[in-house]
């Protein structure tokens, strides 16, 4: 068999279905709500808001994130139409492999290494700095376990990002089952906190401070085009939803609970990121809130101080969330290219629970280095390029995926097909198209080292390319 056709060899369902069938499956629609909206509403949630209502779409900003959750529900309708029927670990990287041939599954899936990876890592250290900043009246954290390895700086290693990633893969050794339990505890935890500031600001409006709703275009930014603008800023706050698809094989009835936990998370991630925006801006005129911590500043402003301190104490509820559903769908992601002999086999095997907890000690110590050692503010925009690969991709895939007539797909189905799934690559291209040349760059760097160990490593020990 020539190279071209051993890398476009496409991967059987069956095969796929019969490697996972022993992994546990304990997730319900309920479960996978908490891990969609634990990944979905972060930090973002009480800065977002505040900083492009000031900078771009003043208290318009409200329908630029109702634009966003739009655009975000047609990807969401493809990776639902997949997971319904390709109920299989590891997100795109399997989707892509089943529908496109394993070098397409292979680049996804080390655009999503990319993502997961640097994504955990970049929130440990925001989660660090928060808590830093929280405990300083009582505590201050020496400078030289306080940030990235950089002696001429003064700091060795940032050590509450280490310890708060070991904490996160501590409690996923434990098991889905057990560790499932806390993570739906904290997201309820962090929708109080919302609703507390929601329910407390609204009695702070003052609706003078909407006129006007659609500030006069100015210096580039406002008017009708500042909110389109601002959608494309808010997108990248929706994120995360599509980690829901690597759980597929740990799912009670795929076909109906995975949709749920996408379209819920998407729906309740709109609705509060809407209220946010909308009290936020009416508490406090937009021009004041290009600051680091509106919500905070804006409870402020009106003598709210206990309850600003309450919702910083959600902001690392929040983050805490989010990593956890990443760091679970990077052990998992971790676990389907090992199962698939394109990185060494034993990240592949299942432990005695039925989970893969060696890929889970892998892709912990390596978020534990990239979040204690690595200054990671030059690589967060490379999160949203892995991402916005996987969505045109899986977007596209539903066209070939409506044809295949192996597959048993009577599940969820993305309606107006094929216009819907053409708009969604578009806009994921559109929205790829404005990240900045030097990401474009690094990321073309991150592929071209990704298509280097599949040609030395991969194609010589691909289980596809074997049978």
């Amino acid at each position: 068999m020539g190279l071209l056709n051993r890398v476009f060899k496409k991967e059987s369902i069956a095969n796929y279905m019969q490697s996972d069938e022993h992994l546990t499956k304990t997730l319900s629609a309920k479960d996978l709500l908490g891990l969609g909206v634990g990944a979905v509403i972060g930090t973002g949630i009480f800065i977002l808001p505040g900083t492009v209502a000031a900078t771009t779409a003043g208290p318009a900003v409200v329908i630029s994130f109702i634009i966003a959750a739009l655009i975000s529900g047609l990807v969401a309708m493809a990776y639902s139409e997949m997971a319904s029927a390709l109920p299989v670990a590891g997100s795109a990287y399997s989707y892509g492999n089943i529908i496109f041939g394993e070098i397409i599954g292979w680049i996804l899936g080390w655009a999503l290494i990319l993502e997961y990876f640097l994504a955990v890592a970049a929130v440990a250290t925001s989660w660090s700095a928060y808590f830093a900043n929280l405990v300083a009246p009582i505590f201050k954290m020496p400078k030289a376990i306080s940030g990235p390895f950089n002696p001429a700086g003064g700091t060795y290693i940032n050590l509450i990002a280490v310890v708060v990633l070991l904490v996160l893969g501590i409690l996923l050794y434990g098991g889905m089952k057990e560790s499932k339990r806390l993570q739906n505890g904290m997201v309820l935890l962090k929708i109080a906190i919302i609703l507390l500031f929601i329910g407390v600001g609204i009695f702070y409006i003052k609706s003078g401070n909407y006129h006007p709703f659609v500030p006069a275009r100015s210096n580039g930014a406002f008017g009708i085009h500042g909110i389109l603008t601002g959608a494309s800023m808010v997108f990248f706050a929706f994120l995360g939803f599509d980690a829901l698809s690597s759980s597929a094989a740990e799912v009670k009835n795929p076909k109906r609970n995975i949709p749920i936990g996408i379209f819920g998370t998407l729906i309740i991630a709109a609705i509060l990121y809407a209220l946010v925006a909308f009290v936020l801006t009416g508490m406090v005129n937009y021009k004041q809130l290009n600051v680091a911590d509106p919500v905070a500043f804006a409870l402020q402003m009106v003598g709210k101080n206990g309850v600003a301190f309450v919702v910083t104490i959600g902001a690392l509820v929040g983050m805490f969330t989010m990593m956890y559903t990443m760091l679970y769908a990077s052990s998992r992601l971790v676990y389907a290219i090992g199962r698939d002999g394109l990185l060494p086999g034993h990240l592949g095997k299942l432990n005695k629970k039925g989970e893969p907890s060696r890929a889970l000690l892998i892709a912990t110590i390596v978020v534990m280095i990239f979040g204690g050692l690595v200054p990671l503010d030059r690589l967060v925009a490379l999160v949203n390029i892995g991402t916005l690969l996987a969505f045109i991709v899986v977007s596209l895939g539903i066209i070939p995926l409506r044809k295949r007539k192996d597959l048993n797909h009577t599940g969820y189905k993305m309606p107006f097909y094929p216009v819907l799934p053409l708009i969604s690559a578009g806009f994921s291209f559109f929205l790829m198209t404005q990240l900045q040349v030097d990401t474009l760059v690094a990321a073309a760097v991150w592929f071209a080292i990704g298509i280097v160990i599949y040609l030395a490593y991969g194609v010589k020990h691909s289980k596809l390319n074997k049978q």
